[in-house]
């Protein structure tokens, strides 16, 4: 009679590997400045759209449409502060934790959100440079996870040589789990 290979043996839950006490790598503040601009860019253009049209002379509007106008402008640059004030501590909550075996991706404000993606599970892994990415010399990763068609998640904010060596580490390292 042979022994059984199949083993089930009870892990204590505190001896396992902390995630939540990990030092998490920020993304760079050079991005965390871009964006910032780039929103209040996009803001201000709203805000200035809606502020023509408001105090236009060409075709004017009749009284009702001008508060109309005026109460929308309000509402719009409210919103557009909310905005860049959550998207600037959006930025400044997403980081990323690389270990031995996996990628963790850490985000969110209110809601917090982590991912973690085991090398071994990693499809591949792609680099992208936009043009205000190139101008500044960042990039972005997007990870993979096999089975998927969509990326896992993506590192924003990385400086390009950063993001080169992470990713060369990254395709390094996927296959090492499984010799173990």
């Amino acid at each position: 009679m042979t022994t059984p290979l199949f083993s089930n043996q009870v892990i204590d839950s505190a001896q396992l590997a902390q995630y939540q006490h990990q030092q998490v790598t920020p993304l760079q503040p050079t991005h965390i400045k871009a964006n910032v601009v780039l929103r209040l860019i996009s803001t201000g253009i709203v805000l200035l759209l809606l502020a023509v049209a408001r105090w236009q002379t060409i075709s004017p509007f009749s009284a009702e449409a001008q508060e109309n106008l005026s109460i929308a402008l309000m509402v719009v640059a409210a919103l557009a502060l909310m905005l860049n004030i959550y998207g600037y501590f959006a930025d400044k909550a997403k980081g990323y934790v690389l270990r031995e075996s996996d990628i963790s991706f850490y985000t969110g404000v209110f809601f917090k959100k982590v991912v973690i993606q085991p090398l071994l599970r990693l499809q591949h892994i792609e680099l992208k440079r936009g043009p205000i990415e190139r101008k500044l010399d960042l990039a972005t990763i997007q990870v993979f996870s096999a089975g998927g068609a969509l990326h896992t998640f993506e590192l924003p904010g990385l400086y390009h040589q950063d993001a080169l060596a992470l990713r060369q580490f990254i395709l390094a390292h996927k296959d090492v789990s499984a010799h173990e």
